[in-house]
């Protein structure tokens, strides 16, 4: 039986204060490490969600019409306070998610350069001017904010993700409702925090904790002009479909199925340190981790699997006040539970089980949801553990015979997250960043995740719609664009009637 300790009942936050649920229910929320609920989330309804809309909706419109200065310099005391707030910032997100310390810091430092790209929204939101285009008309093009615009994010990112989704739609003027995962929802509100005492006027930063009843009410709402999606590639497709049904602009980023390409130049014990990090990190709970590695040739995989399962079996799983804890446990005992069968599955299937997490004492006495690494080779196309992503640290090695296999195999699977090559062969780089099929591609780089001043998005399953998470292309998307036409007529001109457009005048 799960023991409560402690457990706080947690609220919306709602018109620049906390809100207290009405609903009547409410979501355990657990530290993973324990195996405890810690927290009681409510579940906002339908008549919750479009209260929150309505008002940010009221207070859209001064927060447009205030300069764009202004709101920079807002999310500029944003940006200080996260940074003076780090350490307490960072205790949460290991709390509630069960993360390393080391990687619950870099997710912190990631989300500031969401922040750090916003503050210069004043660049990214400029306009372009032409004189005299014709017939004495300038022509000029002017961003405007959307309005009230949401985002849905996901548990394995507790503060990177909403910054990186928010930060840019609240500095070009909009009003932001956040959906945090349910799983994870003290990091925002903790956030709302720092927005209120940053100076952001209440109602423009917003946060509505609920399940599909209140997401579906973000779609479906008119006053909803945009959504912005990060999670699994079912979730994301169905936010995409039912958002663009209600005439919304919709970015929904799903899910990756990533790999790292090993070619025989390649320096293996450089290769399996990054493998390590990339495939392991924050218990292969992101949607950038490395899930398979590719072997170029037999002997290169003969060798890379032996270098793998000794620094695999001295990676130390536990809790995140151990220093020494190079991974903590996955979100839930259900995803744990998941991975379990993905594993056992993988095994049937024909795969080679090297390393077996699922005999580890830690997954099978703690009372946390902790799972040791497992690493599976001799995987193929086909197989379940191959072509559907597994949140947890279950991996797998894939074995080919040449490069251009790999860049086949990889291109006609549906997710097209990140993939990377480790080389020293310049030719075969220039031929793999070229031919490759996908979003975000690394070069003797372990995790391809751009700087927060780079479109971050996959192709095909791993992306619905034509935005981009963070990057430039944030400015683009949570603003509209008008484009004007203007003459001024001197008293005694007089042009009279015409039927050609009025630029083609001289």
């Amino acid at each position: 039986m799960t023991k409560l300790v402690s457990v706080k009942e947690l609220t919306h936050f709602i018109n620049g204060k906390a809100v207290a649920g009405t609903s009547g229910r409410f979501g355990d929320v657990y530290n993973p490490s324990t195996g405890e609920v810690i927290a009681k989330v409510p579940l906002a309804t339908k008549e919750e969600t479009q209260h929150a809309i309505a008002t940010a909706q009221a207070a859209f419109p001064a927060w447009r019409d205030l300069s764009v200065a202004r709101r920079a310099q807002i999310v500029l005391q944003f940006r200080n306070l996260l940074e003076e707030n780090k350490e307490k910032l960072i205790d949460i997100i290991c709390t509630e998610s069960g993360k390393t310390v080391e990687d619950a810091k870099g997710e912190v430092t990631r989300g500031l350069e969401s922040v750090d790209l916003a503050i210069g929204a004043p660049h990214l939101v400029k306009g372009e001017y032409s004189v005299n285009v014709g017939g004495g008309i300038n022509a000029y093009s002017a961003k405007y904010p959307l309005g009230v615009v949401a985002a849905i994010s996901p548990f394995n990112f507790p503060i990177m993700v909403p910054l990186a989704q928010t930060s840019m739609a609240v500095a070009v003027g909009n009003a932001v409702i956040l959906k945090a995962s349910e799983k994870v929802p003290m990091t925002a509100l903790f956030v709302s925090e720092l927005w209120k005492q940053a100076g952001l006027p209440d109602g423009i930063w917003t946060v509505v904790n609920g399940d599909k009843d209140a997401v579906n009410e973000l779609l479906e709402n008119p006053a909803v002009q945009a959504i912005s999606f990060v999670g699994s590639t079912p979730v994301a497709k169905y936010i995409y479909e039912t958002g663009a049904k209600y005439g919304k602009r919709v970015t929904a980023l799903g899910g990756g199925k990533n790999n790292m390409v090993v070619m025989p130049d390649a320096d293996l014990e450089q290769v399996a340190s990054a493998f390590i990090g990339a495939a392991y990190g924050a218990a292969s709970q992101r949607c950038m981790a490395i899930s398979t590695l590719i072997a170029v040739g037999e002997d290169t995989a003969e060798r890379i699997v032996a270098i793998l399962k000794q620094k695999i079996d001295a990676l130390k799983v536990g809790v995140y006040t151990n220093p020494e804890t190079d991974f903590g446990p996955v979100i839930s005992q259900q995803s744990k539970e998941q991975v379990l069968a993905a594993i056992n599955r993988g095994e049937q299937e024909g795969a080679v089980v090297v390393c077996d997490g699922r005999e580890a004492e830690i997954t099978k006495k703690s009372n946390g949801f902790f799972l040791a690494p497992t690493l599976l080779d001799h995987v193929k196309p086909g197989m379940e553990i191959y072509e559907q992503e597994v949140f947890g640290p279950v991996r797998n090695v894939v074995r080919v015979n040449s490069l251009e296999e790999a860049i086949t195999l990889i291109n006609s699977h549906e997710l097209a997250n990140g993939v990377t090559i480790f080389t020293n062969d310049g030719l075969a780089s220039r031929k793999f960043t070229t031919e490759i099929d996908v979003g975000m591609v690394g070069v003797n780089v372990p995790i391809p995740i751009p700087v927060g001043y780079y479109n971050f998005a996959g192709f095909k399953g791993s992306r619905f719609g034509e935005g981009h998470m963070f990057g430039p292309d944030q400015a683009r998307f949570f603003t509209k664009t008008k484009t004007i036409s203007e003459r001024w007529l001197s008293p005694a001109e007089n042009t009279g009637s015409t039927f050609a457009f009025p630029s083609n005048n001289s």
